[in-house]
């Protein structure tokens, strides 16, 4: 601990004060060193309350670096789980558009069989009233 000097000497009443009146009649300090201890008191007490808060803060920073390396897994297992289903998709996708394909093929030729049972059906028609 540091030993204070003070800037400026006491007033020259109080050097000139007897010793009995400058001491506590009860406990015997001196009111100067009384008044000094006391105000050491307070600083302790606010220090310790300030040691308590970062105390706190020291516990709580290392629940937040626990959360934030919990959450940084859970983020990368998110990307690989997203990039898994994105591939997914691209491949369903991919499925949609080849039967989307096979079944417009299927149309076509359906289309196409019922022109031909169209004309089919009007040559059987007319070949039965020919020979009718």
């Amino acid at each position: 601990m540091d030993h204070h000097i003070p800037m400026h000497a006491l007033p020259e009443e109080i050097q000139k004060m007897l010793p009995e009146e400058k001491v506590c009649k009860y406990c015997g300090v001196s009111y100067l060193i009384l008044h000094e201890f006391k105000a050491m008191e307070e600083k302790v007490k606010a220090m310790e309350k300030e040691m308590k808060f970062y105390q706190g803060s020291v516990d709580r920073e290392k629940r937040l670096q626990e959360k934030l390396h919990s959450l940084s897994q859970e983020l990368e297992q998110y990307k690989i789980d997203n990039k898994s289903k994105t591939e997914r998709i691209y491949d369903v996708g991919m499925q949609l558009k080849s039967q989307q394909n096979e079944f417009q093929k299927v149309k076509k030729q359906l289309s196409h069989l019922q022109d031909e049972l169209k004309i089919k059906y009007r040559q059987s028609y007319i070949f039965r009233l020919c020979f009718c």
